[in-house]
């Protein structure tokens, strides 16, 4: 992968990641996670660990989902790599709560695993296709 091809898929997959995780925030904050998480929520979300998050999953997605099925420009294939990884990561933080944390709520698990899936598969899937189509041609 060129420097380009990754500069452009780091940029799609940010931006594409970012827009839909904003709006499923601003939808589901106060309909899923206020009820649930509100005697653990912060009044106001920290922006510098918000940052770290979005900066390392994004290179995630693009090192893992997006760089192998971008080797064949084969966007289903980012799809499927994508949301595996999703799932993993969600997964990941989500049933370490229920097994670490009173209370932690089966309906916020299963929500947070079933977008952490679908937002990490059209992520990368919208990257791949983005990087096939104005990234040139891959270096191997």
């Amino acid at each position: 992968m060129t420097f380009r091809q990754f500069a452009i898929a780091y940029g799609a997959t940010a931006a594409v990641f970012l827009t839909l995780d904003a709006i499923w925030l601003s939808l589901m904050a106060d309909r899923l996670y206020r009820p649930a998480l509100d005697h653990i929520m912060l009044e106001r979300f920290a922006l510098a660990p918000a940052i770290g998050f979005y900066a390392i999953y994004v290179l995630g997605v693009v090192v893992f989902a997006v760089t192998p099925a971008l080797r064949q420009r084969n966007w289903p294939a980012a799809l499927g790599l994508g949301a595996l990884l999703g799932l993993v990561a969600y997964a990941t933080y989500d049933l370490t709560n229920q097994a670490t944390l009173k209370g932690w709520p089966w309906p916020v698990t299963l929500a947070d695993l079933c977008w952490g899936t679908a937002v990490t598969g059209v992520s990368a899937a919208a990257a791949c296709w983005t990087t096939a189509r104005w990234g040139g041609r891959a270096a191997d």
